[in-house]
């Protein structure tokens, strides 16, 4: 294992795209996680990470060889309304190259103010340092695409909120930054030449399958969509709700991002929403997929001026691709849903067959992910919590049967897509506590490791899989600013 590799791309835009802007140092920088997986994937060596000088570099103390720290300009939609924002309390500490040639984004959260900050301290807290470190790990097990966290350190210093609170500096490692409101600033400088630069960039890095061609802005924009299809589809598949879909949230490489208020469900209920700041329910659970498509109609516009010379034919083209997104969608979740019923083959009774079971999961309060994980002991057997199912398990039966496998088979199929365990907002909420008042990072760890093979259901014994209690008042989460 090596150390860091700065090879820095992003530099060579516009320079209003971004701010070259140093972080601040901290007190006291001192390691309460640091992700050794990743480390190894990244061919960084994890005792280095820990070493005085790691830490240093990890606070933003002191910067790595090779780094031209920055921030990012840009804009967005937050809950429908148009903003210019930017990097207000994370610095892009340059990118990483792999010894085989992948390219990473290193971003330090919470790392100070830039000249995006507005009226912000720039600084960021623990406990949604950790959320962020803990529900991105999740989703990395779920194999759900997603920015992943290196490292949080502590900083020693406090954090003003509603309270004080202890600061944090999370290592964010993401394959782009590059964001629809990255785009949506490009477009409001009203210089279509700026849009160009970014999207050819933009496909040059992460696009690379795309031809130089006269579409290759079509094609950018459908694989875009293809992308974002296929993240929120997974989100929605393990009842996770992002919380905040802002376009300033959305990575145009098809990366979850940013999770200040995200949850997971535990009674399903389509409506659920979490967010302290989400009072008409904008980003709730069903809401997730028509709000994809508003944040990519957005970023469709950006791309007008240079889809083709023709005005109009640029307005055709992004509207045949953002009409198609529903059925799109509507077809990527339920060969999902499929799947997590056990199912290979397609009928047409498979719809209503859905449609029954998420309507009497919605009645009976039934939770998401213990209901799907209990259909492969209900295969053969009525003596399941599924009870309230009871009928609906006989049609469904019946449907597995004209399939002609072997239970084993589906059982295969049901324990390695229906996870046994997700991020519990209740055991999440113990292991901040513990790690903001006590400075315990015990239950951290734990979850880290659940997390990492969330389909083995060797012990649901375990107090990871247990439901929040019955009379838990509503849960309730907040960006962490």
């Amino acid at each position: 294992m090596g150390s860091w590799n700065f090879s820095t791309t992003y530099t060579e835009l516009p320079r209003v795209l971004f701010t070259p802007v140093s972080p601040t140092p901290v007190s006291s920088p001192k390691p309460l996680l640091i992700n050794g997986r990743l480390a190894e994937a990244l061919d960084l060596d994890s005792r280095q990470l820990q070493s005085i000088e790691g830490v240093s570099q990890l606070s933003g103390n002191s910067l790595p060889q090779g780094s031209t720290p920055l921030a990012q300009a840009y804009a967005g939609h937050q809950f429908g309304h148009f903003t210019n924002l930017g990097d207000g309390r994370a610095i892009l500490l340059g990118e990483h190259l792999t010894l085989d040639g992948r390219r990473f984004d290193i971003q330090l959260k919470g790392s100070g103010k830039t000249p995006y900050s507005r009226r912000g301290d720039g600084r960021a807290a623990v406990g949604p340092m950790l959320r962020e470190y803990l529900i991105s790990e999740a989703m990395v097990g779920l194999g759900i695409p997603t920015t992943q966290s290196l490292a949080v350190i502590a900083t020693g210093d406090p954090v003003f909120r509603e309270t004080t609170v202890p600061g944090a500096v999370l290592t964010r490692i993401a394959a782009s930054h590059i964001r629809v409101g990255t785009f949506e600033f490009a477009a409001s400088q009203g210089d279509p030449s700026l849009v160009k630069s970014l999207a050819d960039y933009t496909i040059l890095r992460h696009f690379p399958e795309i031809p130089p061609s006269e579409d290759k802005y079509l094609l950018f924009l459908k694989e875009v969509i293809r992308r974002q299809i296929d993240l929120v589809s997974k989100w929605m598949l393990v009842g996770f709700i992002h919380g905040v879909m802002n376009t300033d949230n959305m990575s145009v490489v098809g990366e979850t991002i940013d999770y200040g208020p995200c949850a997971f469900m535990d009674k399903y209920d389509p409506a659920t929403v979490f967010s302290s700041i989400d009072t008409q329910g904008r980003y709730s659970y069903e809401n997730q997929p028509s709000i994809m498509q508003w944040n990519l109609t957005r970023f469709a516009e950006t791309l007008l001026p240079i889809l083709s010379e023709q005005p109009d034919r640029s307005v055709s083209m992004a509207q045949d691709e953002i009409s198609v997104i529903p059925s799109k969608f509507r077809s990527v979740w339920l060969e999902g849903m499929r799947k997590k019923l056990g199912l290979l083959t397609h009928s047409e009774d498979d719809i209503p067959l859905l449609q029954e079971l998420l309507t009497t999961m919605s009645e009976a309060h039934l939770d998401f992910t213990h209901t799907f994980f209990y259909l492969s002991s209900a295969l053969s057997t009525d003596v399941t919590p599924l009870e309230k199912l009871s009928k609906w398990l006989v049609r469904w039966r019946e449907r597995l049967n004209r399939e002609g496998r072997s239970e084993e088979d589906i059982v295969l199929q049901l324990r390695s897509t229906n996870p046994v365990y997700i991020p519990r907002n209740h055991k999440i909420e113990a292991a901040l506590r513990a790690a903001e008042d006590h400075s315990d990072v015990t239950l951290c760890e734990e979850l880290v490791a659940l997390f990492a093979n969330p389909f083995v259901s060797s012990d649901v014994l375990n107090p990871l899989f247990e439901l929040p209690p019955s009379d838990a008042p509503r849960y309730r989460t907040f960006c962490g600013t």
